[in-house]
């Protein structure tokens, strides 16, 4: 596979860009030409100036959003059933029925915007484009609810509940004014005095990797080696968060790690193949270990191959593309829109 990957990139040349994400499996990533979280994947593809394709070593959310930046070119997906857990919770028939409710409760345009996490679907990207909201990263998610808040009372926020109530909190919002919408029950599972009491309107989302990690998690870890930095994600649970010495986005977490006096023990809360890649860059001066090593692999991410990358490059060499990932035009406007919102906030 490595031969055959090797020779079709070659063939390729300045045509092709392979884009891999942190969570991505070694035997893929290492033939990424630029490596880095969601966001930051699309901006390499959309400066990717001579490139007549797009290969992203993702998941389906991270293809669309490359193709919304990087208008030119053809963005494929190696595997189509590289999706995304939390991004699938968020349907944008069921957020267009929450609209609709909370207009009916009077919480409405002027009273609430709208922010979606960048693991979404572009549909529910456009959506809050087209009322008047944007996307955030979980790097730049405090910068968004600041510029929410500038522009209105209240934010719903989706899908990633665990996300949304670590910023919030950080903010200085406490947990009482913050409220989690269920799509699965009437009103969302709670009453109109409440969604209209509360800052924070929360989706019932989450990432089935790191919430899996638990309180006594950190516990156990701090037991067993005394003096350990324990660093986490900010898609882990509150508890975890509140437990952790830092929380940040996957980038923040390795800078964490790289500035850090040599000697440092770090757990790391985040998806596994992250948390072995810094384990070897940073073997002999700092040990880095996983929160827990049970469950914490993204098997979505997992699901791109060396065989899915072979075949698709193979393709190309011969002419064909194949899994195109392709927004529709009107849904790729309003998510651009929002997209660039988010351009104009600070980290």
């Amino acid at each position: 596979m490595d031969a055959r990957i090797a020779a079709a990139r070659a063939r390729l040349g300045k045509d092709l860009v392979i884009l891999g994400h942190h969570y991505q499996r070694d035997e893929v990533v290492r033939f990424a030409d630029f490596t880095g979280d969601s966001y930051k994947l699309s901006q390499h593809a959309a400066a990717a100036s001579d490139a007549k394709y797009i290969v992203f070593c993702g998941v389906h959310f991270m293809a669309e959003s490359a193709d919304i930046l990087a208008d030119d070119k053809a963005v494929i997906l190696p595997d189509l059933n590289a999706g995304c857990s939390m991004a699938d919770m968020a349907e944008i028939g069921e957020v267009e029925a929450c609209w609709e409710s909370l207009e009916r409760m009077g919480i409405a345009h002027g009273t609430i915007t709208p922010i979606t996490y960048m693991n979404s679907s572009a549909a529910i990207k456009a959506f809050c484009g087209e009322r008047h909201g944007l996307v955030c990263t979980s790097s730049n998610a405090r910068g968004a609810f600041e510029w929410a808040f500038s522009k209105a009372d209240k934010v719903l926020f989706l899908p990633d509940q665990h996300l949304g109530r670590n910023t919030a909190f950080a903010m200085g919002i406490p947990l009482d004014q913050m409220v989690v919408w269920d799509p699965f029950m009437l009103n969302g599972g709670t009453t109109p005095e409440r969604l209209r009491k509360a800052k924070i309107i929360l989706w019932k989302g989450h990432c089935s990797v790191h919430q899996r990690f638990l309180p006594d998690h950190v516990d156990a870890v701090r037991a067993k080696y005394p003096g350990i930095q324990v660093i986490v994600h900010p898609e882990c649970r509150w508890e975890v968060c509140q437990k952790a010495d830092a929380v940040g986005s996957t980038e923040q977490l390795i800078k964490t790690i790289e500035r850090a006096p040599a000697a440092t023990m770090f757990a790391v809360g985040t998806e596994i193949h992250l948390v072995n890649r810094m384990a070897q860059r940073f073997a002999g001066s700092k040990k880095v270990i996983t929160l827990d090593d049970s469950g914490c692999l993204c098997t979505t991410m997992f699901r791109i191959s060396p065989q899915h990358l072979a075949w698709a490059l193979e393709n190309l060499v011969d002419g064909h593309i194949v899994n195109q990932i392709k927004v529709a035009p009107e849904v790729k406007h309003w998510a651009r829109v929002a997209l660039d919102r988010m351009l104009e906030i600070t980290a």
